[in-house]
């Protein structure tokens, strides 16, 4: 599927959702995004990458968070899980390893899996050239929140306990290697 298809898709699924939840009443406007364009109009650098949101928590009444992860070095997250979040991955550009419930699996452009709450998963970038990856967490819980934190930090986050679980995540082992 061709990128601009699919990031039609998900904005199509994105207004859906916001429209199903809006009890009748008018979504607000919400523009459309070009290339790196964060829907906040700022970028979240996390160190190796920088993150653009492209559906905000407020732009779906809290059912969709989707950010675009655009990572420059070799680098992902710590083993964890949500309570209560499905995490959906998109690779657009580059290869991604990818654990889910201690099972790992190259990810290349187009390719996607889910990671569903209460799953173990992490990821982590190759480093080989570029990469970028779409995700998404349905419902969106406190991952905008968790994330500004985290970009003011400027880097990747740890196993940070108490960060995790005031975000409705379980830190449960370090970051992948390769």
């Amino acid at each position: 599927m061709k990128r601009r298809n699919f990031l039609s898709l998900i904005a199509a699924a994105a207004g859906h959702a916001a429209c199903a939840q809006s009890n009748g009443t008018a979504s607000p406007k919400i523009p459309v995004l070009h290339g790196p364009d964060d829907r906040s109009g700022t970028a979240h650098p996390l160190g190796i990458s920088v993150l653009a949101y492209k559906v905000v928590t407020a732009d779906t009444q809290a059912a969709l968070f989707v950010a675009e992860q655009m990572m420059h070095a070799k680098g992902g997250t710590p083993l964890h899980m949500h309570l209560d979040q499905d995490e959906w991955f998109y690779v657009l550009e580059g290869e991604f390893l990818v654990e889910i419930g201690g099972v790992r699996q190259v990810l290349t452009a187009g390719d996607s899996v889910l990671g569903p709450r209460q799953v173990s998963h992490r990821w982590l970038f190759l480093g080989k050239g570029s990469g970028k990856i779409l995700v998404s967490f349905a419902p969106a819980g406190k991952m905008e929140s968790f994330f500004e934190q985290v970009a003011q930090t400027g880097a990747m986050p740890g196993e940070d306990k108490a960060l995790f679980a005031s975000h409705g995540m379980v830190p449960l082992g370090p970051a992948l290697t390769a």
